[in-house]
């Protein structure tokens, strides 16, 4: 999912492991689009990937929006920002104590 957005030219990619800090997940995936409509695109595509391989959304909050779109797959929740949003919300400070993953850890465990 991280390698769809950055080959999508999604920016500041980063995997946070919040499995020990959260019970209804294990990783966030927060990145970035330059503007509403590739932060939707980003989106969108993230999804129809996934529908490929029969993976449906349990929840999808933002995407009329664009500012921040929420993708939740259960054990990985995609966040996906406008910069200025990102920033507001700061989740990469707010989950602070989570270790970071690199995009081959992620898919070395799926």
């Amino acid at each position: 999912m991280a390698r769809v957005i950055g080959e999508k030219k999604g920016m500041d990619i980063v995997l946070l492991d919040v499995s020990e800090l959260l019970w209804i997940t294990d990783v966030f995936i927060i990145a970035s689009g330059t503007s509403r409509p590739h932060v939707q695109s980003l989106a969108e595509d993230v999804e129809l990937k996934l529908k490929s391989a029969d993976r449906r959304p349990l929840r999808v909050e933002g995407k009329q929006e664009g500012k921040w779109v929420l993708l939740d797959y259960g054990e990985v929740v995609i966040h996906i920002f406008q910069p200025e949003t990102r920033d507001f919300y700061g989740l990469e400070r707010l989950w602070g104590d989570a270790p970071r993953l690199t995009w081959e850890t992620l898919a070395s465990e799926a």
